[in-house]
């Protein structure tokens, strides 16, 4: 049984685009506060603003979450203005695959920053306070949600430091979960297929040429239906921990 998330706080990375932003939407309608982060300051404070407009309350925090320091005033910022902290969603994510051989080395330190650092600084910085949220009303449990990839579980030719990155998120998250879920702090991985989003223009041409001729007659999903996974996992029952979910297009082998 779905329950809403009145009185809490949630905090999404990401979320000036995508599914990001998808998600914020998502949560503010089931009746959570919602701190919005990510480096793009215009679209954050529209997104912000149309969230208000709605009723809902929101907080835009431009930050990079690949420096440690202000990862951790995002979080600090969000309790601060917000009063608690109750889910958090790490979606920010960059994939810039390519072959492995002759691989501009920028790339795969980017891929690092945001896809590993990134998700880590958050949730080191979170984690005390998802636990103590676990310990109150009005839910009494809290949820870390990592976003992850098909290609977290699945290693591709031509997108291997990417696959690094994703594998690396579900051995962090599971670990975590076995350490905090007595806590009644939830830890879950979604791990979206291909998604309309942002991520693929970021790719080099040839990059994005040859997935285009993989993908063809493939309905990519959308960033909305992601977000309705994220708010299935975090309305569930305390008694209910929903620990991986993988969504593809119909499509999609």
């Amino acid at each position: 049984m779905a329950q809403r998330l009145d009185g809490t706080v949630a905090l999404v990375t990401g979320a000036s685009s995508g599914i990001g932003e998808a998600t914020a939407r998502a949560l503010a309608g089931e009746g959570a506060s919602v701190a919005l982060v990510a480096r793009r300051a215009g679209r954050l404070s529209a997104l912000a603003d149309e969230l208000a407009g709605a009723g809902a309350t929101a907080l835009a925090i431009d930050a990079d979450i690949t420096d440690q320091a202000q990862a951790a005033a995002a979080v600090q910022r969000t309790v601060d203005g917000l009063g608690r902290l109750d889910v958090v969603v790490n979606n920010a994510g960059a994939m810039l695959n390519g072959p492995i051989v002759g691989a501009p080395l920028e790339e795969w330190d980017r891929m690092v920053a945001v896809n590993v650092n990134g998700l880590l600084y958050v949730s080191h910085a979170a984690l005390p306070h998802l636990l103590r949220a676990a310990e109150t009303e009005p839910r009494r449990c809290a949820d870390l949600v990592n976003i992850s990839s098909i290609a977290g579980r699945f290693a591709n030719r031509g997108a291997g430091v990417y696959n690094a990155t994703k594998f690396g998120v579900h051995a962090f998250s599971e670990s975590l979960r076995q350490e905090v879920t007595q806590r009644h702090v939830r830890v879950a991985v979604v791990g979206p297929g291909v998604t309309a989003t942002e991520l693929f223009g970021h790719q080099r041409p040839e990059t994005q040429a040859r997935y285009a001729k993989m993908l063809a007659g493939v309905e990519p999903l959308d960033a909305g239906d992601i977000a309705e996974a994220i708010t299935y996992i975090v309305t569930r029952h305390r008694r209910v921990a929903v620990n991986e979910v993988i969504v593809r297009p119909t499509e999609q082998a």
